[in-house]
């Protein structure tokens, strides 16, 4: 995030796309609830009717793969109404003319045909958030989940940058990170192209710092994205994995391709609190601790560091995920000389500035957001208050291009994936909760009425949902939380699992992130089968 949950209580308009906070992030919901009350302005850009709907003051109800149009339509309107920051874009932008003529053919009428969304509304928004200069946009997996997910967060960022919603207090652009310690992984390297601190590994004065921080000679070749690492098992140019705190066998799309693909490797490692299906397949298993049984820190959605203290005893032979790798190096050849997660953190802050004037000694007092270069900086509640790092930065013209996989005869209905409210992530913890499985324990397909009627089938049904690749048996929903032709069903699930169905030849060129939220499949009643 740019800017930090605390101002959220203070935005006048939070646009907010491709995001079911109420249900994914709920302590967030209730933050922007509370800005509604004090009378901010919340808009819902989203195919599916979610919880926070009842609370907006207008719902988008897109076309899952039309957010682009959705973007451009609303830059367009800004534009031609005169809503634009003009002394931002001219001191802190470049590229203005070029992305302006980009936008010619996103005229409301446009947008209504793409989108779906009536043009009064895509008007509506675009004078809502562009007449506010403490407009935030808030976003999730709703946006990135998709072959053109990059350009979809390119299209928000030139929102944010023609209205100047940006470096200051109250504005931003929030991605909303789905699972604890994402930012923390990411900001620690765990990304296949960077070091620590988000340095590239294919710049020499990078690669230089590094080796001599760790007295290693280093690649400058990045490595694989998680997405493509199945595939190359399969062609045998990846032979062994080591997979920590994750269940690609349940996480990555196309299911049955991913699980060839770790059983054609020659050594799988997995290293894990409870065992995963990715851990069934697995030559070795390492027991791990919980956040609970280690200390250390998180890095949470807003850029802050805080300090986690150990609480319990961690059960059997379970070890810190840091011994353990230390322990595995150490028998590999290199020794890590480390004797607690505070060296570790320490090492951080020496390898990257924004953790400089971070110490264990002063997260005592609470959490400090990054950057913080100094011992008596504040941290950083919000970025680019002076400015980007960069200079200038540039707008980017995006144009909208159809999803990889559409619906047609044979499979007529469009499946989007996500999360519900009581169920976390693919269950490995929540899923052992006795309380929460009574409640949540059974997986579902939400299914229109008009579709339900014409396949005939009745509420709580069970049905057989079928792409390309795979089919799964579930319940059907009928709600009108769901488009007609559209159908949803939540990951949680391992005995109906999604992902199953969900295409992994479909890619974003760059980050190379799966198309999750887009995947034509049929429905068919069981009810014959008895």
């Amino acid at each position: 995030m740019t800017n930090s949950l605390r101002e959220i209580e203070d935005n006048e308009v939070l646009f907010i796309t491709g995001s079911n906070t109420k249900e994914a992030h709920p302590v967030i919901a209730n933050m922007m609830l509370k800005a509604r009350r004090k009378g901010a302005k919340i808009i819902i850009a989203d195919p599916r009717r979610v919880p926070l709907v009842r609370f907006a003051e207008l719902w988008l109800q897109q076309r899952p793969g039309t957010d682009i149009a959705l973007l451009n339509t609303m830059a367009h309107v800004i534009l031609k109404e005169g809503l634009i920051n003009e002394q931002f874009i001219n001191e802190q932008t470049t590229g203005f003319n070029d992305w302006r003529a980009s936008l010619d053919a996103f005229t409301p009428e446009a947008g209504e045909k793409l989108t779906g969304v009536p043009k009064g509304d895509l008007v509506r928004a675009a004078r809502i958030y562009g007449c506010s200069r403490r407009a935030a946009i808030y976003y999730t997996m709703g946006i990135t989940q998709h072959a053109q997910g990059t350009a979809n967060v390119n299209a928000v960022a030139n929102l944010a940058l023609l209205t100047g919603n940006i470096g200051r207090p109250f504005t931003g652009i929030n991605p909303l990170r789905g699972q604890n310690n994402v930012q923390g992984a990411c900001d620690a390297g765990c990304l296949p192209n960077v070091y620590p601190g988000y340095q590239r590994v294919d710049i020499p004065l990078v690669q230089q710092t590094f080796e001599r921080a760790w007295a290693m000679p280093l690649s400058v070749r990045p490595g694989l994205a998680a997405t493509e690492i199945t595939g190359k098992a399969l062609e045998g140019a990846v032979k062994a994995l080591y997979v920590m705190g994750e269940n690609p066998v349940l996480g990555d799309p196309n299911t049955e391709h991913t699980r060839k693909g770790f059983q054609k490797l020659d050594f799988l490692v997995v290293q894990d609190i409870f065992l995963t299906e990715t851990g069934m397949l697995a030559d070795v298993v390492l027991p791990a601790t919980c956040f609970a049984e280690k200390d250390g820190t998180f890095i949470n959605t807003d850029r802050r560091v805080q300090r986690v203290r150990k609480a319990v005893e961690p059960p059997g032979e379970a070890r810190e995920d840091w011994r353990v790798i230390a322990e595995l190096s150490k028998r590999l050849g290199y020794e890590m000389r480390y004797e607690s997660p505070e060296e570790i953190f320490e090492e951080l802050g020496r390898l990257w500035p924004a953790l400089e004037g971070i110490t264990y000694g002063r997260l005592e007092r609470g959490g400090i957001q990054w950057p913080c270069p100094t011992r008596s900086h504040p941290g950083t509640e919000f970025l680019y208050k002076g400015g980007f790092p960069r200079g200038k930065v540039s707008f980017t013209a995006v144009s909208m291009a159809p999803p990889v996989e559409r619906a047609d005869r044979e499979y007529p209905l469009v499946l989007t994936t996500g999360r519900n409210l009581f169920q976390y992530h693919f269950g490995s913890m929540t899923r052992r909760a006795a309380p929460i499985e009574s409640h949540a324990g059974k997986p579902y397909a939400e299914i229109h009425p008009e579709d339900a009627e014409h396949m005939r089938i009745s509420q709580d049904e069970t049905v057989r949902v079928t792409s390309r690749r795979g089919s799964i048996r579930l319940t059907a929903r009928i709600t009108e939380r769901v488009r007609r032709g559209e159908i949803f069903i939540p990951m949680h699930y391992a005995e109906a699992a999604v992902n199953v169905l969900t295409n992994n030849e479909a890619l974003d060129a760059f980050s190379k992130t799966p198309e999750f939220k887009i995947t034509a499949v049929k429905v068919e009643r069981l009810a014959q089968e008895g």
